[in-house]
C-alpha cells in the first residue's frame, strides 16, 4: 500500500472536518498516473505467455538491436 508519508499532500475538508479531497504536487500526480497506467498494462497482459531472458536476447540480436 502506498504511504502518504513523503507525498507532501494537502487535504480539503468539509465543515465537519472530514477529508473529501486531496492536493498533490503536479509532478507526483503525473508519476501516480504513470504508475496506474503501468499496472493496467500488467493486468491486461497477465495471461500472455512469458519468454526467457535468453530468448529476448536472441530476438534483439537477430533484429540488430544488440550486437555481440
Amino acid at each position: 500500500m502506498l504511504s502518504v508519508k513523503g507525498l507532501n499532500v494537502q487535504y480539503i475538508t468539509d465543515e465537519d472536518g472530514q477529508k473529501n479531497a486531496v492536493i498533490v504536487p503536479i509532478d507526483r500526480f503525473y508519476q501516480l498516473l504513470e504508475d496506474i497506467n503501468d499496472l493496467a498494462i500488467v493486468a491486461e497482459r497477465k495471461e500472455e505467455p512469458t519468454i526467457s531472458h535468453q530468448e529476448v536476447y536472441e530476438i534483439l540480436k537477430s533484429d540488430g538491436v544488440l550486437s555481440d
